[in-house]
């Protein structure tokens, strides 16, 4: 028997044991494992507010929000009643209901980059479908992405940078044929240099350059202003789409997701194609990309593009994400959710200088990071010089200590509207006597 922390016996443990002799790894999702800090992974029996609760029944301050899309919170009682009813008149039909309408008619008032939308299940495929209407739309073939950006496991987005610069990527997943990522183009973010020499060089053929505007999935990196600027000016003058991958940051950094943030900063700033899930889903399985009616004209069955899905517009789904941004686009919300992240991130800082760590953090909306490094890196080579070994032991005695971070450096993490700030408080008071530790 594997016994816990309160001499009973561990039932995490036993769970990962029997997961593992059935599941790759014991986990569905490759992060769940635990890999990066070691360990063994928590599973969640319940969850409420700003807190889950583990299989030893230890409850934790939780961080993480089904990554990102619990931004109200677990359980909120609005969106479970409309869960709720929603699941009472059946869980899919493959017809269209007036949900998905209603959906639709909310996420286009709210991002004005967009006229039309199209449902999915999954960022990975939202994402993926963005990639093949660019193409489609514009009858190219290449596309560029940036390192450190994640944007779902289709295989064209499986690669990393190669060698010199601006090159084509090479796949960084078995199972992915060179001839596969053989049209993507990898370059490193917030590298202008490296950008103009990519459009100078392959300009009249990129359909699309796909971003993560303020990265998630090597920590909490946002890009430069000037970057996102030529970026936009870019695109426009070679006439590729300029894709914003907002499946974290959308609804969760800002009513109108990051593009609206950048808006404020660049006159008229606007993205070509936005893809976005999360928070649009409440924390069901949904996601969706959105453009211009001309672009998404070409999707089937208008246009030649095809793309279809057994569960998009599920019902169940789209009554969560309705509730959900009902809910977020009250007057406020997102400032509060703000002095809450920077309450959070200021105060891990003041207690990681207090013991000596090199500490930096960064935050916007319900959003945030830190890494432990001097200054906030600005891509993802950077990034990986982060003090691996002390960030593992500072997660672990985090975790001892019932607060819940990304069991991983390279994560952003999330504050809900539910973390109160006793919660903060709770959490700071832990990081002091860990950083003390280290």
């Amino acid at each position: 028997m594997t016994s816990n922390t309160d001499g009973g016996t561990d039932r995490n443990a036993q769970l990962f044991e029997r997961a593992q002799a059935l599941i790759p790894g014991g986990v569905n999702s490759p992060v769940r494992a635990f890999r990066a800090v070691g360990g063994t992974p928590r599973f969640v029996q319940r969850a409420e507010g700003a807190y889950f609760w583990d299989a030893n029944g230890k409850r934790h301050i939780d961080y993480i929000g089904s990554w990102g899309p619990m931004i109200l919170g677990h359980g909120h009682p609005a969106v479970v009643e409309a869960v709720t009813q929603a699941a009472r008149d059946g869980f899919s039909f493959g017809a269209p209901t007036e949900r998905e309408v209603e959906l639709a008619e909310a996420i286009v008032k709210l991002v004005p980059s967009i006229d039309m939308v199209r449902l999915v299940s999954s960022g990975t495929e939202a994402a993926m479908s963005a990639i093949r209407l660019a193409r489609g739309a514009t009858g190219r073939s290449k596309l560029i992405k940036f390192e450190g950006c994640y944007h779902g496991h289709a295989d064209a987005l499986l690669v990393k940078a190669g060698s010199g610069l601006a090159t084509f990527g090479n796949p960084t997943s078995a199972g992915v044929p060179p001839e596969v990522v053989q049209h993507t183009l990898v370059l490193e973010y917030n590298h202008l240099e490296q950008l103009d020499a990519a459009f100078a060089a392959h300009g009249d053929d990129i359909a699309c350059l796909m971003i993560e505007p303020i990265a998630g999935n090597m920590n909490f990196v946002r890009a430069s202003v000037p970057f996102m600027q030529r970026c936009r000016e870019l695109c426009s003058k070679h006439g590729a789409l300029l894709v914003f991958d907002e499946v974290m940051t959308g609804f969760r950094v800002a009513l109108g997701g990051a593009q609206a943030v950048y808006a404020k900063l660049i006159p008229g700033f606007e993205p070509d194609v936005t893809v976005m899930g999360k928070v649009i889903g409440g924390g069901m399985p949904l996601a969706a990309f959105g453009a211009k009616r001309a672009v998404m004209q070409q999707l089937a069955p208008l246009g030649g593009v095809y793309q279809a899905g057994t569960l998009s517009g599920n019902p169940v789904a789209t009554a969560c994400g309705l509730a959900t941004l009902k809910e977020i686009a009250r007057p406020g919300f997102y400032d509060g959710l703000a002095v809450q992240a920077r309450a959070l991130t200021s105060g891990l800082a003041d207690a990681a200088n207090a013991a000596g760590v090199p500490f930096c953090h960064d935050s916007e909306g319900g959003m945030f990071g830190f890494f432990l490094l001097s200054e906030l890196p600005q891509n993802y080579a950077t990034v990986m010089t982060t003090d691996g070994p002390r960030f593992n032991r500072f997660f672990h005695g985090m975790l001892d200590r019932g607060i819940y971070f990304a069991p991983a450096l390279y994560e952003a993490g999330f504050v809900s509207a539910a973390h109160s700030t006793a919660d903060i408080a709770a959490t700071v008071a832990a990081a002091r006597e860990v950083f003390a530790s280290l």
